[in-house]
């Protein structure tokens, strides 16, 4: 009896060894695609003439979308002096990758925005790496990609876009970039989820990846085991361990394509504001399914007035594609050409209707901010910017009402308005809770209540969301 007990145990444990040694003979090999792929992946680093932020520089994209209020907890580990912060060269890492042979890389915009000087390193075929100048030839900032060039006598080792709709959550992703300045760096995981929406633009859709991904891998790819570039890293959870966030290939081909061939990005446009379908909308509706995007109103004399779409119709469909939420339809209108007809499915009175509407473009805040040089602008000297009045497109766009909105176009360093955090293309909507429109609204309120009482609330909008500013004033 012993003797048998033995040989089960002998035998279960012989089952398990070798039941393991058979899953690991059955994981993935990813040394012939790292070796493969690598050569193309390049090593970005940036610099700027910029006032030390402090949060900003030391701990970079970890913490560029940190909530209103808690980046100043951060200032400690760059240090604010006297109230001053000095101009400084500021010296950025990041990673790209090649798309062509004839030397243009792509990256994400915030690895090179506002750079004076961006340089590319590449690996030559000796083995040692050489450092290359790179010419900026365009970014798009909503979905946070840039192109570069670099002009190099050779044919240079380059990498293809996959298609990231196909790809399916559990499967084997490499990942290949300069994280904390250490480069070709390989990482590897799975998709872990599809559709992320984390907050950072308007129009996220990001891939999920528990490969690792930190600071300095920003702008590298995200690999399928066929060596196919199926998204762009790009953000991270700084609380988070094993969750990275790749912009998919499909949206990012699409925008590369526009401007390697010299076109504006542009998005289609509707006209409507939306909200997700939830349960208790959808039972009074008499809708089975929670599903589509709700139309709050409908802006007069935009595509989708025209159109026939009315308040309360609620969009299940884009030229046969099915929408799921707001998000889903911004997208689906967006990925179109304006002036470019869309089929749209909409839920109205208990049944569904088939509404032709040809789109309009889209503007962007970052548009609306360069946008529009001739019209004047007049600078706020205490505060340290210089505002203009929106025009009827902007607020159309931005959504901001007609007797509120003054845009941002400068912010001179070393100013009250810098040290509070204010931005070009942020809009003022309110000083001192009052709306403010004109330059001489906002004067009057900064002149009269602002220097009495040492300093001025302004309520602003950025991307879409908004809070409050206070700027100190020095009495």
């Amino acid at each position: 009896m012993l003797i048998k007990k033995c040989l089960t145990a002998l035998l279960t444990v012989t089952f398990v060894v070798g039941s393991q040694l058979a899953q690991a003979a059955n994981l993935p090999d990813f040394s012939e695609l790292a070796a493969k792929s690598g050569p193309a992946v390049v090593n970005i680093n940036t610099e700027k003439m910029a006032t030390n932020g402090g949060s900003e520089e030391l701990f970079g994209e970890m913490f560029r979308n940190i909530p209103p209020g808690f980046e100043r907890f951060f200032d400690q580990f760059g240090g604010k002096r006297d109230g001053k912060r000095p101009q400084s060269k500021q010296k950025s890492l990041g990673s790209g990758f090649l798309v062509s042979s004839d030397g243009y890389i792509v990256t994400n915009n915030h690895v090179v925005a506002d750079a004076d000087v961006i340089r590319v390193t590449l690996d030559q075929d000796n083995g040692k790496s050489e450092s290359f100048t790179a010419n900026l030839i365009g970014a798009d900032e909503e979905t946070d990609l840039a192109l570069l060039k670099v002009d190099i006598k050779k044919d240079l080792p380059f990498l293809n876009f996959g298609n990231s709709d196909e790809l399916k959550v559990g499967e084997w992703l490499l990942a290949i970039g300069n994280p904390f300045g250490l480069d070709h760096t390989v990482t590897a995981g799975i998709l872990s989820a599809k559709n992320r929406n984390i907050h950072a633009g308007p129009f996220d859709n990001f891939l999920q990846t528990d490969a690792s991904i930190n600071p300095g891998n920003s702008g590298g790819p995200l690999l399928n085991m066929q060596g196919q570039v199926v998204g762009i890293n790009t953000a991270i959870i700084a609380s988070g361990q094993g969750i990275g966030f790749a912009i998919p290939s499909n949206m990012a081909a699409k925008i590369i394509d526009q401007i390697k061939s010299g076109k504006k990005v542009s998005r289609g446009w509707i006209g409507v504001t939306i909200q997700d379908v939830e349960e208790n909308t959808a039972k009074a509706l008499g809708m089975k399914d929670a599903k589509g995007a709700l139309i709050g109103s409908v802006m007069e004399n935009e595509p989708a007035a025209k159109g026939g779409m009315k308040d309360g119709d609620i969009i299940l469909a884009v030229d046969g594609k099915n929408i799921d939420d707001a998000s889903a339809l911004l997208r689906a209108i967006a990925e179109k050409v304006p002036g470019s007809q869309a089929i749209i499915k909409v839920w109205r009175d208990g049944k569904t209707l088939d509404l032709t509407v040809t789109l309009g473009e889209r503007q962007s805040a970052s548009q609306a901010s360069a946008g529009n040089k001739g019209e004047a602008k007049q600078n706020e000297g205490m505060l340290g910017i210089s505002v203009r009045p929106l025009n009827e497109t902007e607020r159309r766009d931005m959504k901001i009402d007609k007797n509120e909105g003054l845009l941002i176009v400068d912010v001179a360093a070393n100013k009250p308005a810098a040290e509070a955090d204010l931005r070009p293309g942020d809009v003022i909507l309110k000083a001192n809770l009052k709306p403010v429109n004109t330059s001489a609204a906002l004067s009057k309120i900064v002149n009269d209540e602002g220097v009495k009482r040492g300093a001025i609330m302004l309520q602003i909008s950025r991307r879409g969301d908004v809070y409050f500013r206070t700027v100190p004033l020095g009495k």
